[in-house]
């Protein structure tokens, strides 16, 4: 059995398992990277917010037989000037060296994570799409001489949710000057991506963003991972929920159903990051998928 934990800028994940079999998946949201954007340090009440999840899943981890443990660190950490404190705590915590992924890394392990649990032999090119809170992994896949579907391009992107809320959308709801500031920021990242975004024949998205977004576009009256995987949401849908949430205050989100509380002030922002790979892909439609990351790294150290 092995565990799992993805760290990124907004949620700290847990697997424990033997993939692909999980017995706990569970997450926390502890938006660890708050202000590290404006002020490149992870904030004192984040770190602590952090470590209190991290308690709780130390204690997760004595109840099972786990033999080995990764704990991937993403955006936040990659940007921090504290980033040392914080991986202290985490060998504190968990008796594990935490891994600081590199863009290229945050990638692959998406790209892994979410190919592998599709209902179906992707169509080609695929594009797997990972919003997160500071960033935003693109990975195009295709077929290689020996038959395997495998990694292109890919790109990390410096905008996530909760990035680009900080930046731009400040008032509740926010303007349309901020918004429109907000769309600049992510059309001009995805045109120093380098991925061929508009190849895609197939756009996979993984992580809370777009399961959200997409809950809400499929008219779900609660989050429930098992009946969005494998849904497939017209990328129409996805317009209107964007400009549905860039139109309502935070409060008004926290009531949508499917919404979880910790996720609704920036999740305008980061249904803008969706809404703009989807218009560039040119696809009619998204296909949700609830194994990502988390996924990829627990594949990598999984007994073979």
């Amino acid at each position: 059995m092995i565990a799992a934990v993805d760290c990124g800028t907004n949620t700290i994940k847990l697997y424990v398992g033997t993939p692909p079999t999980a017995v706990v998946r569970t997450a926390r949201m502890v938006r660890l990277g708050q202000g590290v954007d404006a002020t490149g340090r992870i904030d004192d009440a984040a770190m602590r917010r952090a470590f209190e999840a991290l308690d709780e899943y130390a204690s997760i981890l004595a109840e099972h037989p786990v033999e080995r443990i990764r704990f991937c660190a993403t955006s936040a950490t990659r940007d921090a000037s504290n980033a040392a404190t914080f991986r202290a705590g985490v060998r504190e915590r968990l008796g594990v060296e935490p891994e600081v992924l590199s863009g290229a890394e945050e990638a692959a392990l998406t790209f892994a994570g979410a190919v592998r649990n599709l209902g179906s032999e992707p169509r080609l090119p695929v594009l797997v799409v990972d919003i997160g809170g500071g960033s935003t992994e693109l990975v195009l896949g295709e077929r290689d001489a020996s038959g395997a579907v495998v990694v292109t391009q890919a790109f990390s992107m410096d905008v996530g949710s909760v990035r680009l809320h900080e930046r731009h959308l400040h008032s509740d709801p926010p303007g349309p000057d901020e918004v429109e500031a907000c769309v600049g920021d992510v059309e001009a990242a995805l045109d120093a991506s380098g991925v061929d975004v508009a190849r895609a024949a197939q756009v996979v998205c993984v992580a809370g963003t777009a399961l959200t977004v997409g809950a809400l576009a499929l008219g779900h009256a609660t989050f429930d991972p098992a009946a969005l995987d494998q849904a497939v949401v017209d990328r129409s849908a996805v317009a209107e929920q964007a400009d549905r949430l860039l139109a309502l205050d935070v409060e008004a989100r926290r009531a949508l159903g499917p919404m979880h509380p910790g996720r609704a002030d920036v999740v305008g922002a980061g249904a803008v990051v969706l809404d703009r790979v989807l218009a560039r892909a040119g696809v009619d439609h998204v296909t949700l998928s609830v194994a990502d990351i988390l996924d990829g790294i627990a594949a990598s150290i999984a007994t073979p």
